[in-house]
C-alpha cells in the first residue's frame, strides 16, 4: 500500500483568537503498564488544547474494550460525574475502571451519544479510541476494530516520541477515506482524576489557529509531535451516517496517543 502523507498545516479559521475544537476525550494517565492494575478512564467532552468549558455528554451508546480480538461490553462500568474545565460550571461526564491483567495490547471504544451544536444546527458524533498496553507485549495495536470510523494507527500509539512523527489511516466502513480533515489538538491542562477537573490555565502554547492535516488517496495523515503529552485526532464528517433526528450528522473519528521524550 502507498503510505505518502500530508504533513500537518495550519486552518485558517479563527474564531475569538484562537480556533481550537471540541474533542471527546478518552483519557487515563497511564497507556503503558507493567503490573497487572485498574486503569482509571475519563471521557469528557470538551476543549483539549486551549482548556476551554466543558460540555454536557449523554449517556454514552456503547463503551467496550477488545483484547486480543475478543470484545468485552464495559458500559455497566460506566459512572455518571461531574467534571470541571475553566468554565464556571462543570460538566455532565462519565468515568470508568478497567482491570488489565494479561500481556498485550488493549484497544478502548467509545461510542457517545450524538450531540447537538446549536450554533450549527449540527449534529456531531465522536466515535473515540485509544489504545493501552501491557507487559511492553505489542499484540494487536495496528490493527482494526470494527468501529464505522475509526483511525488505525502506524506507529504504536503508546510509544511516540517528541521530535517523531505519528502517522494514522483513517478507515469509513473499513475503507480507507480520503481528502478528510483532521483536527490535531493535545490535553493542555493537567489532569486531576480524584477532583475530576482540568486546571484551570493552558499548561503551554495555544497555536492560533486549528493544527490540522488531509488524508491522502490511502486514508494516510502524518502529523509531527512537537511536545510531550496526550494528543488527539478527530477526523471530521468521516463517518457512514450523514443524519440524526432530521438534522445532519458530522460523525467524526478521534484517536487518542501518548507521546514523550525519549
Amino acid at each position: 500500500m502507498k503510505t505518502s502523507a500530508v504533513i500537518a498545516a495550519a486552518a485558517a479559521t479563527t474564531l475569538a483568537g484562537t480556533a481550537q475544537a471540541h474533542f471527546q476525550f478518552l483519557y487515563t494517565p497511564e497507556v503503558m503498564l507493567a503490573e497487572p492494575g485498574d486503569v482509571p478512564l475519563a471521557m469528557v467532552f470538551g476543549h483539549p488544547m486551549e482548556n476551554g468549558h466543558t460540555m454536557n455528554m449523554g449517556e454514552p451508546e456503547e463503551f467496550f474494550v477488545v483484547f486480543k480480538g475478543e470484545k468485552t461490553d464495559l458500559k455497566d462500568s460506566l459512572e455518571a460525574v461531574k467534571w470541571s474545565g475553566s468554565g464556571e460550571e462543570p460538566s455532565d461526564a462519565y468515568t470508568a475502571t478497567y482491570k488489565v491483567r494479561r500481556n498485550g495490547d488493549y484497544s478502548v471504544a467509545l461510542g457517545p451519544a450524538p450531540y447537538m451544536e446549536g450554533a450549527e444546527d449540527i449534529n456531531s458524533q465522536q466515535i473515540t479510541k485509544t489504545i493501552l498496553n501491557k507487559g511492553a507485549m505489542p499484540t494487536g495495536w495496528n490493527e482494526p476494530i470494527g468501529r464505522p470510523t475509526e483511525i488505525v494507527p502506524m506507529n504504536k500509539p503508546y510509544q511516540t516520541f517528541v521530535g517523531g512523527t505519528f502517522t494514522g489511516q483513517l478507515l469509513s466502513d473499513g475503507k480507507p477515506a480520503a481528502g478528510i480533515e483532521c483536527e490535531v489538538e493535545d490535553i493542555n491542562a493537567e489532569v486531576d482524576m480524584e477532583g475530576k477537573a482540568f486546571s484551570k490555565e493552558p499548561k503551554g502554547t495555544v497555536p492560533p489557529s486549528a493544527v490540522v492535516a488531509i488524508t491522502d488517496e490511502n486514508g494516510m495523515f502524518t502529523f509531527g509531535i512537537p511536545r510531550a503529552g496526550t494528543w488527539g485526532f478527530a477526523c471530521l464528517g468521516s463517518g457512514p451516517v450523514k443524519e440524526h433526528e432530521g438534522k445532519e450528522l458530522s460523525q467524526d473519528a478521534v484517536l487518542w496517543i501518548h507521546a514523550t521524550e525519549l
